[in-house]
């Protein structure tokens, strides 16, 4: 048998595709990582707010979030200071009762399941959030919820990698790929024995047949402004928000950083691939976070930028064997939970590879699903 250069390939060196590598790494896999930029833990993951949070989608959404939340949090006490791990917790604010009704039903399935959780009323959330505006219902408190710095954090598990035996090629563009390695540009063959697809929108490219669309996404940073806000805020029309696709919407969430910067966000355009600021979209996310938080008006903002989330039709990430082939491996489509999920992606895929059982069932995120097989 002809020796492979390397025992796994990861392609991609965002969030996804460093817990991927570091997952392999661990398991005494001799890694590569190929990153078409010159930096670890951009594109997407640049673009994100870094928010490590519970959600309750779907069934398969809930398993995959918890599951990675609890990993998060075992990794939070070894990560270093610059990746910026806060324990802040959520807040998912109701306007009004119907909305409270809707944190009351949250309540209960979390609480059924074990994620602890707490309603506060209207008093209680003005104690919590004070600069939030007067007249809101209340909010579900998930105190589990943290956010970080994801290109930190990615640049610490492609370290770890390094660390043992592994490898990182930066400004490296895979142009294609097969069962026994990556063809990179200019002609040069890598082999390995297996390769991971982690490149977010980027992989229908080298999938085509791959339903995987890009989910443009504004946000902005606040100059410092320790304590103004404590949570992650997020309004329950967000839900809404993060459900259409067929047209631009906004919803007030707005996150604390360690630095004592504010990120606010957030909005969705469906179908739009420039990564252009629009203006307009940008005025409608402020101008919904000052109807939160009418405070936000007299602050600073330094930046503002966009994205691409990579979204599946079901909102479901693809995690598992590339459907045609023997050896590669698929690690995209994760929306706008890709750094919630990335380290739990990183263990399934791992535990798939490995022959391993997985602590929850790897199913439902099986690319089988959604993917015309390869002839």
């Amino acid at each position: 048998m002809v020796p492979h250069d390397y025992d796994a390939i990861v392609v991609g060196a965002g969030i996804v595709g460093a817990a991927c590598a570091w997952e392999l790494a661990r398991a005494g896999l001799r890694v590569a990582v190929c990153e078409a930029s010159g930096t670890v833990g951009g594109g997407a993951t640049a673009a994100g707010m870094g928010h490590l949070a519970v959600m309750d989608d779907s069934d398969a959404q809930f398993a995959l979030t918890s599951y990675s939340q609890a990993l998060w949090r075992e990794l939070a006490e070894e990560i270093p200071r610059d990746a910026e791990y806060l324990a802040c917790g959520s807040l998912w604010v109701a306007a009004d009762e119907e909305e409270l009704a809707e944190v009351k039903h949250k309540h209960c399935f979390y609480t059924k399941c074990g994620i602890p959780v707490e309603i506060l009323d209207a008093r209680q959330l003005a104690e919590a959030e004070p600069n939030l505006r007067s007249g809101l219902a209340g909010a579900l408190r998930m105190p589990s919820d943290a956010v970080c710095y994801p290109p930190s954090a990615a640049g610490y598990l492609v370290a770890q990698v390094r660390a043992r035996g592994g490898e990182l090629f930066l400004d490296t563009q895979v142009v294609s790929v097969c069962e026994t390695g990556v063809e990179i540009e200019g002609g040069r063959i890598v082999s390995a024995g297996i390769v991971v697809l982690a490149t977010g929108t980027s992989i229908r490219r080298l999938i085509p047949e791959l339903d995987v669309q890009p989910r443009k996404g504004h946000l902005v940073i606040t100059d410092r402004y320790p304590g103004f806000v404590r949570h992650q805020l997020i309004e329950l029309g967000y839900l809404k928000s993060a459900h259409s696709t067929t047209s631009d919407s906004i919803a007030f969430n707005a996150q604390p950083r360690l630095t004592g910067q504010i990120l606010i966000g957030s909005s969705r355009q469906y179908g739009v691939e420039n990564g252009q600021i629009d203006h307009f979209i940008v005025s409608r996310m402020l101008e919904r976070a000052i109807e939160y938080m009418p405070g936000l008006k007299d602050l600073s903002v330094i930046r503002s930028w966009t994205g691409f989330r990579a979204a599946t039709p079901d909102k479901l990430p693809l995690i598992g064997r590339c459907p045609g082939y023997e050896r590669v491996y698929l690690a995209t489509g994760h929306e706008g939970l890709g750094i919630s999920t990335s380290l739990a992606t990183g263990r399934l895929l791992r535990d798939e590879i490995m022959g391993q059982v997985s602590e929850i069932s790897r199913e439902p995120y099986q690319p089988a699903r959604s993917l015309t097989p390869h002839v």
